[in-house]
């Protein structure tokens, strides 16, 4: 009676972060991605236990989910798991409060654009938060959909990572947002519910608006995307207006900031979060392109229309859907980290083969 109670009460604490049950595929895909990061992980560990140099065991930094719900201590104690904790690849409380308040750090301290050779050219860029935001504006025409998409943007976050860590005194690694944890209505889980250790609410919602008209590349052209849930600036949590402000865009949607998004444009941080794109993050999404056999199928499942990536921006929406400054928005960090991971996991199938492919070329849609 008393593992009948535990469950239960378990069950109905999953029920805040789950918006309906999932379906048996959503379960099956759910266990499989489970699978290749086992096969990851013992390949990560293979490869270091006997080293005494470089990379060590020691010196191993991981990358932890933002949240996720913790096993109950007489669960764990009647289903023990070897060798893992219940809390081993999630963040406490304190851990997410010492990260956001080492990007309210980056956020306050003075930009390295404004003194270097960029600063006529994005003279928006204030911050040394805004140093990557600028970075990113002024690359993205060559770093998206193409060859470099992913070394780029691993070696990108990394870089923000050791910024975090080095600047801003941070001891953690870069946490991720998986999408398939409440991606039936990620305003429920504990990355976006608003609470003091979230990244943030939505936005207000705003009714009767229009679509946003996305900028995109030939041969695409101007995108319309629906109003979602929100639209206006996050409503609480850490990033609302009083806390935080995003001073570059936008850039890639209708209508563009001064200079076109380049020039200084200091507002709220916005979110319209969309329950319809949310579909693209469940879990059979992720497995299906973590199953694909090279790079060039593994990149098309990623990063597709429908792919987990673009589902990912689109879902949140505000700042994600400017392709040039989605990383005003502080989320962008912990939804690349999850692109990185899952790439990640991916090369660590067959690591042999897959840690030296590559596919695509140097320019925008490959052309």
């Amino acid at each position: 009676m008393k593992l009948l109670s535990t469950l239960i009460s378990l069950l109905s604490v999953t029920t805040l972060v789950s918006a309906a049950p999932e379906a048996p595929e959503e379960i099956a895909a759910r266990k499989q991605i489970k699978e290749y990061k086992k096969k990851y992980n013992k390949y990560v560990y293979d490869t270091i236990k006997n080293r005494k140099t470089g990379c060590t065991k020691q010196k191993l930094l991981v990358r932890k989910e933002w949240f996720v719900l913790p096993i109950p201590p007489r669960l764990e104690s009647l289903c023990p798991l070897p060798n893992t904790s219940p809390n081993r690849s999630t963040l406490s409380k304190p851990d997410r409060t010492s990260y956001i308040n080492a990007v309210y750090c980056l956020a306050k301290k003075p930009g390295k654009t404004p003194i270097g050779p960029y600063s006529s050219i994005i003279p928006g860029a204030k911050t040394r938060y805004d140093d990557f935001t600028a970075a990113h504006n002024l690359k993205t025409l060559v770093i998206h959909a193409d060859g470099l998409f992913l070394g780029w943007h691993r070696y990108y976050v990394w870089l923000y990572e050791k910024a975090l860590r080095e600047e801003c005194g941070y001891k953690g690694a870069q946490p991720y947002w998986d999408w398939t944890i409440g991606w039936q209505d990620p305003r429920q889980t504990a990355v976006f519910d608003g609470s003091p250790w979230s990244m943030g609410s939505n936005g207000q919602y705003i009714p009767d608006r229009p679509p946003t008209i996305i900028r995109a590349p030939p041969p695409i052209g101007d995108v319309p995307v629906a109003p979602g849930t929100g639209g206006g600036c996050i409503v609480s949590g850490p990033f609302t207006a009083d806390k935080f402000q995003v001073h570059l865009g936008p850039t890639g949607y209708l209508p563009q900031g001064p200079l076109g998004g380049l020039g200084y444009n200091p507002r709220c941080l916005n979110r319209d979060i969309t329950l319809e794109a949310a579909e693209n993050l469940k879990p059979t999404n992720v497995a299906l392109t973590i199953s694909q056999g090279d790079l060039f199928n593994f990149s098309a499942a990623l990063d597709s229309f429908v792919g987990p990536h673009g589902g990912g921006h689109f879902t949140v929406a505000g700042m994600q859907l400017d392709v040039f400054n989605s990383p005003s928005d502080p989320i962008f960090w912990l939804h690349h980290a999850m692109v990185d991971l899952t790439w990640t996991v991916w090369q660590g199938q067959n690591a042999a083969s897959r840690l030296n492919q590559v596919s695509g070329t140097e320019t925008n849609f490959n052309c």
